[in-house]
């Protein structure tokens, strides 16, 4: 019985993360009821391990459950960002701060690395690229500072954010900006001032949220 039982966790956690992905990739747009039976039949599965990766996914806010009706892919709306910013900057704040306190001359190194690519991506505005890198500039300050429950709800949160249609570095400006900033958290975190360090990543993701009010202003005046 106990193998059984691990095969069907694995199972529900596979359609879980694929399904992720798509809402992600914004395959699945939010808002969009998702079609249990149609994939269900995609996936070549019954309809319980699907429910129950269901359940993972609304856990996490991707997947908002409404009784009767069915699972929809949750929508964020710009209350939801004025909401979620500020918290992700106090998390990321403080995830700078305790890092910059713990940083090892070989951490320091690695995050100096990074930065070196987000230069070169930014000067060929490959945004794709450089928004990888930066994901990993951002990671790797938060696993130096040591804490995973830190860790643990920024990285709920950036999943969240996901959701939205808006991309901050595709806005006019906001690539050399982000650059901008990101070399004045490093230049904290290298001199060990973990209270600057703190406050300039704090800002830096509050300017994020900025730059995405810009670009709804953007889109908006582009005429249909």
């Amino acid at each position: 019985m106990a193998p059984g039982r691990i095969a069907q966790t694995a199972l529900y956690q596979e359609v879980a993360e694929r399904l992720r992905q798509r809402i992600f990739a914004h395959e699945l747009l939010p808002g969009i009821r998702i079609d249990e039976q149609q994939l269900a039949v995609e996936y070549g599965i019954s309809r319980t391990p699907l429910r129950e990766a269901l359940k993972v996914l609304a856990a996490e806010g991707l997947v908002t459950l409404r009784p009767r009706r069915g699972a929809f892919v949750t929508e964020i709306s710009d209350q939801d960002l004025d909401e979620i910013f500020p918290l992700m900057a106090m998390l990321e704040g403080r995830c700078a701060l305790e890092a910059t306190r713990r940083a090892s001359p070989e951490q320091i190194a690695r995050l100096e690395a990074l930065h070196r690519q987000l230069q070169r991506f930014a000067a060929s505005n490959q945004i794709g690229r450089f928004f990888e890198v930066n994901q990993e500039f951002h990671l790797r300050i938060q696993e130096m500072s040591g804490n995973r429950w830190l860790r643990q709800m920024i990285q709920d949160l950036r999943k969240v954010l996901k959701l939205t249609r808006l991309f901050s570095l595709s806005i006019d400006g906001r690539l050399q900006q982000s650059l901008d900033e990101h070399v004045g958290i490093l230049e904290a975190i290298r001199t060990g001032d973990a209270l600057r360090a703190q406050t300039m990543m704090h800002d830096h993701i509050l300017a994020g949220r900025q730059a995405l009010v810009r670009g709804a202003g953007e889109e908006a005046r582009v005429p249909s």
